[in-house]
């Protein structure tokens, strides 16, 4: 039986390498590709992949936010997050959103192949150093905890990304499908929950929160770190 794989990752050059190395695989076919977060959970609905390769970092709605909108929707799709960073509380993340795999993008080539038969099998995998990270800290319940940080809903980190990807609460609205007035109070009540008084703040909120991710020397806080 032929396995469904849908690849989602802004970055074309990436996500064309990553389909090819995954289309030579036997018995694997693409059947979708998205290039961003929202894109990757409504192809995922139309589509029903079996796996989807997903990259955190992506405009309009992160990868972590559309893993966890993908398995609300089809909890049997399996996915495997590739990244450029490898920090204890991003690894916590992935695995709260339910994320099966968890992949570097410095060690694609080598183990994404593998990652994608390790789901396929029913398993999970994370690379190498990952890996030793959940030993160490995850699963013993000894690594950093995030202390007095307040918990944002899904739709919060949604409205939180967006105004800190330049996004206007019109823009906000009408991406969202809200009244204005909706989009205003939603804004009004993340400030007040974070204790944020500009978008300046908010966006470095998101950035230390892995909700958005910048391109070292590039304007804007719309791109992503340079390797991923």
């Amino acid at each position: 039986m032929t396995l469904r794989i849908m690849v989602a990752d802004d970055h074309e050059v990436v996500r064309r390498g990553l389909c090819s190395l995954l289309a030579a695989h036997s018995g694997w076919e693409i059947c979708g590709e998205a290039i961003d977060g929202r894109e990757a959970v409504t192809k995922a609905r139309q589509l029903r992949p079996d796996i989807v390769v997903m990259d955190i970092g992506m405009p309009s709605l992160n990868g972590l936010e559309a893993t966890s909108k993908i398995l609300q929707h089809e909890p049997r799709q399996r996915v495997l997050i590739l990244t450029v960073a490898d920090s204890e509380q991003l690894v916590r993340e992935v695995l709260e959103v339910g994320a099966r795999g968890y992949v570097l993008k410095s060690d694609a080539a080598r183990d994404l192949v593998a990652a994608v038969e390790a789901l396929q099998q029913g398993r999970t995998f994370f690379t190498p150093q990952v890996g030793d990270m959940v030993l160490s800290g995850f699963l013993d319940g000894s690594g950093a905890k995030t202390v007095n940080v307040p918990r944002l809903t899904p739709r919060e980190r949604e409205i939180v990304q967006l105004l800190a990807e330049g996004k206007s609460t019109k823009e906000v609205a009408a991406i969202l499908n809200l009244s204005v007035k909706t989009a205003e109070t939603h804004r009004s009540n993340v400030m007040r929950k974070l204790g944020i008084h500009s978008i300046s703040e908010l966006v470095l909120y998101a950035l230390r929160n892995n909700i958005i991710q910048t391109q070292v020397g590039a304007p804007g806080v719309k791109k992503k770190e340079s390797a991923a």
